[in-house]
């Protein structure tokens, strides 16, 4: 995997971690355009490789009558504004190998999401594409399995494989994130660690999730001192009213802080090696 392949991005000789950070869902073209430029000021000033990120569709949720998305192309299109506006990459959800070809045409990065990691046909269709393709890690998969999924990608002759951790199930209704999973699956792609879905409390008796926003500070600062190469972050500027995952994504106006602090941890850890 060579981060510098994925087009647009920026400041990859910069020995930081790199960002894939969003909305949850693109709810809209003006909410999208405010995410996008506010990260990226953040992240050109911090040089950190950026990928913005946002789901045109939500095909997991827990209930029925839950915001799925405001049509594909409709919010493919607008993803693919905030490229052109803001020159960044973008990386969206797929869930099936139709999702796959059309998406192609819009982002430049394809989300594997964690409950379909083990889909053969839908991770070699996202390899297909050429894009750089990124496996979230299932929730009932161990770091070791996920070799299997990133040469599902690379035996098709497509090299840019990541691997997310967001998190293990931890009884019913909670995630762990097993740190001693990162130099493991360090040895089969770059690692990134999904801060904001490793603090969801799933399976809630309201069919909404939960989740513990309180501690993306923490998740975010030991990932990074845990030898991550990247972070997944989602984020919107106003969390209360999100049209998904609300419960656990951080308030934009906190970004600028965190992405702060964990650069200058990064730059730490780096002087240690």
């Amino acid at each position: 995997m060579d981060l510098s392949l994925i087009p647009q991005i920026k400041h990859t000789d910069s020995n930081n971690f790199f960002l894939l950070a969003g909305p949850c869902a693109i709810e809209g073209e003006d909410m999208a355009l405010r995410i996008a430029e506010h990260v990226v000021t953040i992240t050109s000033d911090l040089k950190i490789p950026y990928v913005f990120k946002g789901s045109f569709k939500k095909a997991n949720r827990s209930r029925l009558d839950s915001f799925t998305g405001i049509g594909d192309e409709k919010a493919l299109r607008i993803l693919k504004k905030v490229s052109e506006t803001f020159q960044v990459p973008t990386v969206t959800d797929i869930h099936t190998e139709q999702d796959a070809v059309m998406a192609a045409e819009y982002v430049d990065v394809l989300q594997i999401p964690a409950f379909l990691a083990r889909q053969t046909d839908l991770v070699v269709a996202a390899a297909n594409t050429g894009k750089t393709v990124n496996i979230k890690k299932g929730q009932f998969m161990s770091p070791e399995s996920m070799k299997h999924a990133v040469n599902k990608v690379t035996e098709t002759g497509n090299q840019q494989a990541i691997i997310t951790d967001r998190g293990t199930m931890f009884g019913y209704q909670d995630m762990i994130v097993d740190f001693r999973g990162v130099p493991t699956m360090k040895q089969f792609a770059p690692v990134v660690l999904d801060v904001t879905h490793s603090l969801q409390q799933p399976n809630q008796s309201s069919g909404v999730t939960g989740g513990r926003p309180s501690l993306i500070g923490t998740m975010a600062r030991a990932g990074i001192a845990a030898g991550v190469d990247g972070l997944f972050i989602e984020t919107h500027f106003d969390c209360a009213n999100a049209k998904s995952d609300g419960a656990n994504m951080l308030d934009l106006g906190l970004m600028k802080k965190l992405l702060t602090d964990l650069t200058a941890i990064r730059k730490t850890i780096n002087g240690l090696q």
